[in-house]
């Protein structure tokens, strides 16, 4: 299914569950963080796959994903899992991998958030986003990324930009030196 900026894919806590492969686009991943209140925790670039099964100990969804560009979606629901599953029963260990990959990712980035500089959140967050050197990123998106204030993800950016490290644009940043950048997301 394609979905225009901004259009749910599911909302947290929706029942249905099942896979969700993002095959053009990106889609914009979010918590809610309290009443009233949701926040961007993550974005599913193109050719990502994620999600978990009810049907097979998970719950309800964890997250809303909306589409931030234009983005064509594929989505595998529990039902369609269990026929798979029927035919290829490999599908469950593949299920098991990719939560298991899902949880991983989640406690990892909570503890760089937890621990690195605000320049260096900055930097992961860039890093984990950008492909094919290219993060398609607003400014206010990596703030809400990076725990920051968007006025001070551009002083960090302005910083990165005056090492030869990246170069903002309205819309996305590209990535000059990977190396450089991953340097500093480690520090």
């Amino acid at each position: 299914m394609e979905r225009r900026p901004g259009q749910w894919v599911y909302g947290e806590g929706d029942e249905n569950t099942g896979l969700c492969a993002v095959l053009s686009g990106a889609l914009r991943l979010e918590a809610s963080a309290g009443p009233q209140r949701d926040v961007l925790i993550g974005i599913a670039p193109a050719v990502s796959v994620f999600g978990q099964s009810r049907q097979r100990g998970g719950g309800p969804r964890i997250v809303t994903a909306r589409a931030g560009p234009i983005s064509t979606v594929l989505l595998v629901s529990d039902k369609a899992l269990d026929r798979i599953g029927q035919q290829t029963p490999e599908v469950w260990r593949a299920m098991s991998e990719l939560v298991y990959d899902q949880l991983d990712a989640a406690v990892h980035l909570t503890a760089q958030l937890l621990v690195l500089r605000p320049r260096a959140r900055v930097a992961m967050r860039i890093a984990l986003i950008a492909q094919d050197g290219v993060a398609h990123l607003a400014q206010g998106d990596l703030a809400e990324l990076s725990g920051l204030s968007r006025k001070a993800v551009n002083g960090h950016l302005a910083a990165l930009a005056a090492f030869g490290i990246v170069a903002p644009a309205y819309g996305r940043i590209r990535v000059l030196d990977a190396a450089g950048l991953a340097r500093i997301a480690s520090e």
